[in-house]
């Protein structure tokens, strides 16, 4: 059985880019993050933080910053910890981290966040959250290294 030569090099290139593919993903690496995050909001709102990203056995400080819009009203403060995946150096956990959800604590209450940026890097996140807020918005989140 004869295979044409353009399904030939189409078939090479396909096999090779996902090649490419795999040999990325496999030398992507994964570390460890913490922050606190402040939210305030009437309507709109707003959010800053800090913490710590571990790479490869060093701490990087982070800085957080964001921005909500939609229904919410309240303030909390949520501990986040968590996973960040698919990165090769630590600059590539900066960047905006966008998603939508919707929520509410009174007094105490959890958050399971999973979202990405532009570079790939995924954050997966639980948070104890203390405060009174009710949320159903569309939020970003920018993570600084610094």
């Amino acid at each position: 059985m004869k295979i044409s030569s353009p399904f030939r090099s189409a078939a090479f290139a396909v096999i090779a880019a996902a090649g490419v593919g795999l040999a990325s993903a496999a030398h992507a690496d994964s570390g460890t993050i913490r922050f606190a995050v402040y939210k305030a909001a009437f309507f709109v709102g707003g959010s800053g933080g800090e913490g710590t990203l571990t790479f490869h056995g060093r701490r990087y400080p982070v800085s957080i910053g964001g921005i909500s819009g939609g229904l919410a009203f309240g303030a909390s403060k949520t501990y986040f910890q968590g996973t960040v995946r698919h990165i090769r150096r630590a600059r590539d956990v900066t960047g905006v981290y966008g998603g939508a959800g919707g929520g509410g604590t009174l007094g105490k209450g959890a958050q399971v966040i999973v979202m990405s940026n532009d570079k790939g890097a995924q954050l997966e996140l639980s948070g104890k959250q203390v405060g009174l807020q009710v949320n159903a918005d569309l939020s970003g989140m920018a993570i600084t290294v610094k």
